[in-house]
C-alpha cells in the first residue's frame, strides 16, 4: 500500500475513533469518495490495535482496577471497584458480540456500507447525540455505573455497528440519556471501547491471519504506530476539552456532513 495512503487510514482512524463521528463511517467513505483502494481487513486491525493501545494507555488506572477484579469477578465475588467494573464493561459487551456476529455471519453487515447509510446515520445520531447533551442530567460518575446502566449502555453501543452512528458517540449518547456527566460519560464511554475492538480485533485477525507476509506486516505495524499516536493525541484534547466544552461541535460536523452525503448519495 502507497505510504501516503497507509498514514491517511491510521490517521483517519486514530483521530475519528474515540471523537463521537464515526471512525468506521470515514474509513468506509475514504475509497468510496477518492477514488483509493480499500485498505484491506489486515490494515483495519493493525489501526484497531493501535487505538486499543491508546485508550489503555490513556485509562490505565482504570484498565488496572478492572483487570485486578478480573480474579475475585471469577471467583463469583463482586464485592471489590475492579470486579464490578470488569462485570459492568463484560454486560455491555455482550449486545454489541451478539448482534456483530450475527451481521457478520450473515452478511448483512456489507449491505450497510454506503453513502447513504452513513449519511442518514450522521445526521439522526448527531441530532439525537445533541438532544442527550442538552437535556440530560449531570448527576451521576463513574462509581455510580452498575449493571442496569451497563446494558442500557451495551444496547446502546449494539447500534453503532450501523457505519456512521460512532461507537463513542452512540455510548456517550447513551450516558447522557443516564444522566453521567460529559467527563465522566466520555470515560465510560471509551472504558467499553476496551473489550468491544478486542472482540473485533479477534474476530477479523482470525479470518485475515492467512494473508499476512512480510510487506503487508510492515505497513500494519506502521499503521498501528500512526494510529496509536494520533488517538493519543484526540483523546486526549476531547477528554480536556469537555471540562469546558459540549458535544455541540462534533454535532455541527456530523449534520453537516451527513446532509452533504445524503446530497451525494441521492444526486
Amino acid at each position: 500500500m502507497p505510504l501516503f495512503q497507509l498514514v491517511l487510514v491510521a490517521l483517519i482512524q486514530g483521530i475519528t475513533e474515540f471523537l463521537p463521528i464515526s471512525s468506521s463511517g470515514h474509513l468506509i467513505l475514504l475509497p468510496a469518495l477518492t477514488g483509493l483502494d480499500d485498505q484491506g481487513q489486515v490494515i483495519d486491525v493493525a489501526v484497531h490495535v493501535g487505538t486499543l493501545a491508546a485508550v489503555v494507555i490513556y485509562f490505565w488506572k482504570d484498565v488496572r482496577t478492572g483487570l485486578m477484579g478480573l480474579p475475585r469477578l471469577a471467583c463469583g465475588h463482586v464485592d471489590t471497584e475492579g470486579a464490578r467494573l470488569a462485570l459492568g464493561l463484560i454486560v455491555a459487551t455482550i449486545p454489541t458480540v451478539l448482534f456483530g456476529a450475527a451481521l457478520h455471519f450473515t452478511g448483512f453487515s456489507d449491505a450497510l456500507r454506503s453513502t447513504a447509510v452513513i449519511g442518514w446515520t450522521m445526521l439522526i445520531f448527531g441530532i439525537v447525540l445533541y438532544v442527550a447533551d442538552q437535556k440530560g442530567a449531570s448527576l451521576k460518575s463513574a462509581q455510580d455505573w452498575g449493571l442496569r446502566d451497563a446494558l442500557i449502555m451495551g444496547l446502546w453501543q449494539m447500534i453503532a455497528l450501523i457505519p456512521g452512528t460512532s461507537r463513542s458517540g452512540i455510548t456517550i449518547t447513551g450516558a447522557r440519556q443516564l444522566g453521567y456527566t460529559r467527563t465522566e460519560g466520555a470515560r465510560i464511554a471509551m472504558l467499553m471501547s476496551i473489550p468491544t475492538i478486542i472482540a473485533s480485533g479477534v474476530l477479523l485477525g482470525a479470518e485475515v491471519a492467512v494473508e499476512a507476509n512480510t510487506a503487508l506486516m510492515r505497513d500494519a505495524a506502521i499503521a498501528a504506530v500512526l494510529a496509536l499516536v494520533s488517538a493519543l493525541a484526540a483523546l486526549s484534547l476531547m477528554m480536556r476539552l469537555l471540562r469546558s466544552v459540549s458535544f455541540t461541535p462534533y454535532v455541527i460536523y456530523r449534520v453537516v456532513l451527513g446532509v452533504v452525503l445524503l446530497i451525494v448519495a441521492y444526486s
